[in-house]
């Protein structure tokens, strides 16, 4: 079932104080009503009235750098002025902004925000194995989920599944978007529910009363407070959307090519707790793509979008494609501007077909002792994978042949 989301309309909602104990889980906070339905909104978590007295987390709560709050001599430093003026939060040259007909800028690369690096990822594995969870409370998504702080105030938000496809999906969709180069999935690792643990020891109690059982694993994601709502570029919202190369110049181009990914990465993984769900509800409420996108949050100091909760994809949302396709492909058919290196990536794994080895390699290397406790992705589910990096290529050559440099040039 696709969750309807009930999110405020208001201002107040949408803006997330940065003191840990005051933030507010953006789309992470959901019930179910007597229907079994999903219904989503922002909800506070307990607050305190006294300053936390937490040392400094040992990551910092954004620990990326924003490649555009730099001051204005920096600026001014730059050698490629259509950098400089994409910081600024100016538009650059029409040049600039695209290459190859349908593949964003080399301006527009340089300037994205430069997300949650391979370095960041490794640190957060080797911190989550030796530092013991000393506050284990409600947030972050469903009844079962937890906020975990960690020894040094480090926070982490914990999914917690009875089945494990959507442990699976989670962690299976964060290793599909690091090999194709995507830097908008927060740092995220598995571990294993042991309360005989040094590491778990201490919030034993807190484990008995969240109802979870021994030996389970979960999904420990770094907890990134600050995150705004995200919306729909209006480019897609309509019964016109489309993201064309005649389309850039209606909106920040940076977001718009962040967006572009995610397009890409949703078809690819087939999750339907984002954009779809968005689709979806629009038969009961008209204004569905007007209201933040589900799982999506923005980072307000760098413009990173963060793409939260991808639980659904490559596992539950498979066995739900015949049902809504359609609503996957709505987005894809009507893109035609990319990242280049994300094509690049996905034409390596379409040309060396091997992306379920390169995942399976990816989770035990990233996962070592994991084997004995969650399952690999099945064999059906990477031929879907394989079928799905197919169809986005071959839009690719769609619009290379309607807007390539080649095409335009023999008009």
């Amino acid at each position: 079932m696709i969750p309807l989301c009930l999110l405020p309309r208001h201002a107040d909602a949408a803006i997330l104080p940065r003191r840990l104990h005051d933030v507010m889980a953006v789309n992470h906070v959901g019930r179910e009503d007597d229907e079994g339905r999903r219904q989503w909104r922002v909800t506070p978590n307990r607050s305190e009235d006294t300053p936390s007295t937490t040392p400094p987390p040992r990551f910092p709560s954004v620990s990326f750098v924003s490649q555009f709050a730099a001051s204005a001599p920096v600026l001014a430093s730059l050698s490629n002025s259509s950098v400089a003026a994409i910081l600024r939060g100016e538009s650059p040259a029409a040049p600039s902004r695209l290459r190859g007909g349908i593949y964003w800028g080399q301006a527009v690369e340089d300037a994205l925000p430069a997300g949650f690096s391979d370095d960041e990822v490794d640190s957060w594995r080797r911190f989550t194995r030796t530092t013991a969870v000393v506050k284990m409370e409600e947030g972050c998504g469903r009844m079962q989920n937890r906020l975990l702080t960690f020894a040094d105030g480090t926070a982490s938000c914990c999914r917690y599944r009875q089945n494990t496809d959507q442990i699976q999906g989670e962690l299976f969709s964060f290793l599909l978007g690091h090999l194709l180069g995507l830097r908008n999935l927060a740092p995220s690792t598995l571990s294993v529910v042991r309360t005989r643990d040094p590491r778990w020891g201490q919030v034993r109690e807190h484990v008995t009363v969240a109802e979870w059982a021994e030996d389970k694993p979960v999904v420990l994601t770094r907890f990134v407070p600050s995150l705004q709502p995200a919306h729909i570029p209006k480019a897609l919202r309509g019964p016109n959307r489309r993201l064309h190369p005649p389309d850039v110049d209606a909106g920040d181009v940076l977001e718009l090519a962040q967006w572009s990914d995610l397009v890409v990465f949703d078809y690819l993984t087939a999750n339907l707790d984002r954009v779809v769900n968005n689709l979806y509800n629009q038969q009961w409420n008209q204004g569905m793509m007007d209201a933040p996108a589900h799982n999506l949050a923005r980072d307000p100091d760098t413009g990173l979008l963060v793409f939260l909760d991808n639980e659904s994809g490559l596992l539950h949302g498979y066995r739900l494609l015949r049902k809504y396709e359609s609503y996957h492909r709505l987005l894809l058919d009507q893109l035609c501007v990319f990242r280049k290196p994300t094509v690049d990536a996905l034409r390596s794994l379409h040309r060396d077909g091997d992306v379920g080895a390169r995942l399976h390699e990816a989770f035990l290397a990233a996962e070592p002792q994991a084997r004995d406790v969650l399952p690999g992705l099945p064999t059906h589910n990477v031929k879907v994978l394989r079928e799905r990096i197919a169809r986005v290529l071959a839009q690719v050559e769609l619009c290379e042949a309607r807007y390539g440099d080649r095409t335009r040039r023999s008009a």
